[in-house]
């Protein structure tokens, strides 16, 4: 990269990628880039000189962009540079994918599936099939088209002062009439998307417990789903509660890491995940001798606190999505590795043999 010219550069609005697209008088190369810096997709774009036979993809993993071979260029006698003011970026909505764009259409595709290591770069314009560089962009753009439509249009609308107020109001509402009236309203955000706040809701004479939920979470889908599964409708939008009997200001405390971990990460939360506790001072109280947290969707399957079961929380959408409630529950180091050796089913049934509650402090 030493030495190009810069086209683009722009980090994804939750700041975990960047991508860059830089232009050597040879060859213009994207390259998406982790939150360090770190190469972890190169995409050739074109080339500006004559190809050559054959071609060697090691240094394009190292920010220095070969020439394309000629079989797999539609320009095999090079183009004319792109202009950098007509190059921009359009971020799908989950932030682990890009589309680059100029006055011609899609240029390149660096889907959230695509990595270097696996040999899977991203999908360009100029490309005519597979090669370490690239991809063909044409056999896939009709497919790939409605995601960077439905990315423009999601961006156009979270830019407005209305959009936030929309996901906020939607939530909040919903926690009033399936966990009960509001008490304390904190913003755990850092600035940034996404934005997230966490609400109390306080004991009642029918529940001993507070609920302390994220506001925000499910405003935008998480990312990487779609390695996984087809169809990620079902999976894209969850928020976190937890129900503790401690102080709720300290229990609250966790949801300043852990609520924006999906998109600071670049991964995604699922019934039955445990995510390892980040070592932040400023929840130790709450921590104590635990080193993860495991994510219930049932937690009825631990004994509540005398007795009581959780509040019933299904039945919200949003943009078409269903919204799931995952419940936080510490777990110590021991019992993180007992579930990565086997199973989060299996460690909610000896959680539930011990007698271990999902009540926190409960």
């Amino acid at each position: 990269m030493a030495g190009a010219q810069v086209l683009l550069d722009q980090f994804s609005p939750y700041r975990s990628r960047r991508v860059v697209v830089e232009y050597d008088s040879r060859t213009t190369a994207a390259y998406l880039l982790d939150a360090r810096g770190a190469i972890r997709v190169p995409v050739w774009l074109a080339n500006h000189g004559m190809a050559p036979d054959t071609g060697d993809p090691s240094g394009l993993y190292e920010g220095e962009a070969p020439l394309m071979p000629a079989a797999h260029t539609k320009h095999p006698q090079g183009r004319a540079p792109f202009d950098a003011d007509r190059l921009r970026a359009v971020w799908f909505e989950e932030g682990d994918g890009v589309a680059l764009l100029d006055d011609d259409g899609l240029l390149a595709i660096i889907p959230g599936w695509a990595e270097a290591d696996s040999g899977l770069p991203g999908y360009a314009r100029e490309a005519i099939g597979r090669s370490p560089y690239a991809w063909a962009l044409d056999p896939v753009a009709a497919q790939l088209w409605p995601r960077v439509v439905h990315a423009e249009a999601y961006w156009d609308w979270r830019s407005s002062p209305s959009a936030w107020r929309s996901v906020q109001r939607t939530v909040f509402n919903h926690l009033t009439r399936t966990v009960g009236p509001a008490g304390h309203y904190w913003d755990v955000s850092d600035g940034h998307a996404p934005l997230i706040r966490v609400s109390e809701r306080p004991p009642t004479a029918d529940r001993p417990y507070t609920v302390l939920s994220t506001v925000g979470m499910c405003g935008q889908r998480m990312p990487t789903l779609d390695r996984y599964m087809a169809d990620t409708s079902a999976y894209a939008r969850v928020e976190l509660a937890l129900a503790t009997t401690t102080p709720a200001h300290v229990a609250a405390r966790i949801f300043r890491w852990i609520g924006a971990f999906p998109w600071r990460a670049v991964t995604w939360f699922g019934a039955g995940h445990s995510v390892k506790w980040l070592d932040n001072p400023e929840d130790a109280a709450m921590r104590g001798g635990n080193s993860a947290v495991l994510l219930v969707s049932d937690p009825a399957a631990l004994p509540g606190a005398e007795g009581h079961l959780p509040p019933d929380t299904s039945g919200l959408t949003f943009h078409g999505d269903p919204v799931s409630w995952l419940w936080i529950v510490p777990i110590t180091r021991p019992e993180h590795l007992f579930a990565k050796e086997h199973d989060s089913a299996t460690l909610i049934d000896k959680l539930a043999a011990e007698g271990r509650g999902w009540v926190l402090g409960g």
